[in-house]
């Protein structure tokens, strides 16, 4: 079963941050077998140390110290997108309403008065290290739905407006004969093929830029040039990660019980970007563009990319040879030259 590469450490990490050398020594003492612990005197170095160290998940931050107090760590820690996620409690014997209300307002995650109680300070930071947690799968399972940036849309304004994206190239790849092969394998068995398939070209159009759309039973659909930045090799790119699955195929197959081969066909053009759905969103592009990649895929040959004059157009590399395979009548959308690209 996938796990979805949600790992979980042995233990938390905490920074106490405190002026007071007894109240260090008290935290670190109540908090050491079940967390591991560093500790700073100032909120200068607290912001030194976290950002230093990606692995810190919570911390206790006095509020009234020397140099900077834990207010304005707080908010300089929020701002920075590297360590905004961090929860923040406060250590205080401040008691005003709006003390509180200032150190929310900041972004601090809740309060533990002095003089502490120990079973109040372990109970606090539990309940806000089990919330992280459970926010760092959900914030991990997300990206397996949605780039990044439509992530980043839909947390800071809850909704996503459709792009259109001038500078994009679509690839489609699907198994050869995956209809028979798959009736004679079991269910498991077949699942666990498509998974361990699709996590490399995963891995493989990742390494070039690219994203991964959606599958569509033996299908794979990605693009490139989705980002906000035009990305002018977005042909090139796609067309190499295609070569690179290929290879990834060829090189499987000589050890693999199950032998897999696929046709990839790429098409470059503006396409729609948007999320479809409400209780089931999807991230999508749609277009006419993306029906021409379809029907390049599949007009195209076994364990060959097979792209159109326009990306071709588009490829630069001396590397990346070039061979014009003719004119074919893709379905609904008229003649169309198509080029088979491999490498020298």
């Amino acid at each position: 079963m996938s796990s979805f590469g949600i790992i979980e450490a042995d233990k938390k990490t905490i920074l106490v941050v405190d002026d007071s050398v007894e109240n260090l020594q008290l935290l670190t003492g109540l908090l050491k077998d079940d967390y591991r612990i560093k500790v700073a005197k100032n909120g200068l170095k607290a912001l030194e140390i976290v950002r230093r160290d990606p692995s810190i998940d919570l911390i206790l931050m006095d509020v009234m110290m020397p140099e900077m107090d834990g207010y304005t760590a707080c908010a300089e820690l929020k701002s920075d997108e590297l360590t905004s996620q961090v929860p923040i409690i406060f250590l205080t014997s401040l008691n005003e309403a709006a003390d509180e209300t200032k150190g929310f307002d900041i972004g601090g995650a809740d309060f533990i008065s002095k003089p502490f109680n120990a079973q109040v300070v372990k109970a606090r930071i539990r309940t806000h290290l089990d919330l992280q947690t459970e926010r760092k799968k959900a914030d991990t399972l997300l990206r397996y739905l949605l780039p990044s940036t439509v992530i980043q849309e839909l947390k800071s304004t809850g909704k996503y407006v459709s792009v259109i994206h001038e500078h994009t190239s679509i690839m489609f790849c699907d198994l050869v004969d995956f209809t028979t092969k798959a009736a004679e394998m079991e269910p498991e068995v077949l699942v666990n093929e498509l998974s361990e398939l699709f996590a490399e070209f995963d891995e493989i159009v990742g390494s070039y830029g690219g994203l991964r759309i959606k599958t569509l039973g033996d299908g794979y659909m990605a693009a490139s040039g989705l980002g906000k930045k035009e990305d002018s090799m977005h042909a090139e790119n796609l067309v190499n990660a295609g070569l690179d699955i290929i290879t990834f195929l060829e090189k499987r197959n000589t050890t693999s019980p199950y032998k897999w081969e696929c046709r990839i066909g790429i098409h470059s053009g503006p396409v729609i970007s948007g999320v479809v759905g409400k209780s089931r969103c999807q991230f999508d592009i749609m277009g006419d563009n993306v029906n021409i990649a379809s029907r390049v895929e599949s007009n195209g040959s076994s364990m060959k990319v097979t792209v159109t004059e326009i990306s071709a157009s588009q490829l630069s590399t001396p590397t990346l040879l070039l061979k014009p395979l003719g004119e074919f009548d893709l379905k609904g959308k008229g003649n169309m030259n198509l080029i088979e690209v491999s490498r020298a």
